[in-house]
């Protein structure tokens, strides 16, 4: 059950949103204080699953060979065999655009390595490393979990978006989905919610409204 005051910031947020002719989001932005981001440790990077979804598909890729490559085909938006690792590398324009066009990257984990060296300098800096998984794992529950899944990462900025859903999500699933990873945000904050300065909730070209 999601707080009063989320329910009544995310209904203000998302009614006073105009009708648009796409499926906007709907973002926190969180602005933080008295913290030192220039020291890595300090930095926000986490993922959370959100308990109503993200309200729209998101990419997943997976790097695999046999039995695992198979399972993932059925679920996976695309399977990369080891065999396939040589030509992305060395097309870097095409490394690109995958890693840009999909959100998580899941890897049998004896490819971790070469996927380090040949594709890290592409992936590394998106912060879409893959997960490793075993080669006898089935990757189907956790492709599952990772479309349900966002990122918030404040990188040296104090200055972060965070995605919560969709404007057509119902405003009960949104400030459910707001709670969850305010909560976590606090719990990852050395001095919790004293490192907050504010926070706001927005669709893609609606107004802000303050929740903190």
């Amino acid at each position: 059950m999601a707080e009063k005051k989320t329910l009544r910031v995310v209904k203000e947020a998302v009614e006073s949103s105009k009708p648009r002719k796409f499926k906007e989001s709907v973002d926190l932005a969180v602005n933080l204080k008295d913290i030192d981001l220039s020291i890595p440790k300090n930095r926000i990077d986490d993922e959370i699953l959100l308990p109503k979804g993200r309200g729209k598909a998101v990419k997943i890729a997976v790097f695999g060979s046999g039995e695992l490559a198979v399972k993932a085909k059925t679920t996976a938006d695309l399977v990369i065999t080891p065999d396939e690792l040589d030509d992305l590398a060395d097309d870097k324009k095409r490394a690109k655009k995958m890693a840009n066009e999909h959100v998580f990257f899941i890897a049998e984990a004896p490819l971790m390595p070469v996927i380090g060296k040949k594709l890290g300098v592409v992936l590394g800096p998106r912060g879409k490393m893959p997960k490793p998984i075993p080669p006898s794992a089935d990757p189907v529950p956790l492709i599952n979990n990772l479309r349900k899944t966002v990122r918030i990462r404040s990188k040296d900025r104090r200055t972060f978006h965070a995605p919560v859903g969709t404007k057509d999500m119902s405003i009960e699933d949104l400030a459910e989905n707001v709670d969850v990873i305010m909560k976590r945000l606090v719990s990852k904050l050395l001095r919790g919610k004293m490192n907050i300065a504010s926070v706001y909730v927005k669709t893609t070209m609606g107004k802000s409204v303050r929740l903190i």
